[in-house]
């Protein structure tokens, strides 16, 4: 991945393994020690970033998949919205 610190993309544009990728690679770079203080700081507000938009979207799957509908038979027989519609 080559991009600069400034290659900030939407994050809600990232799908999850695009925004995980880019999270892994501000935490290579910044275990690498090759980066400078300012630098650092920079990454690591983005790391935090990509951290936030990761955990949004694991807590949003995890909250459709409980949201599964079981039918007579306990296997699952659709899903119902979050927002109980």
């Amino acid at each position: 991945m080559n991009q600069t610190l400034t290659d900030t993309p939407d994050l809600s544009a990232l799908s999850f393994e695009e925004a995980l990728r880019a999270l892994e690679d501000v935490v290579r770079r910044l275990e690498s020690g090759d980066v400078a203080l300012d630098d650092s700081i920079s990454l690591y507000e983005r790391g935090e970033k990509l951290r936030a938009a990761c955990q949004a979207r694991l807590d949003a799957a995890q909250a459709r998949i409980e949201r599964i509908v079981a039918g007579p038979d306990g296997k699952p027989a659709g899903t119902s919205p979050l927002d109980g519609a």
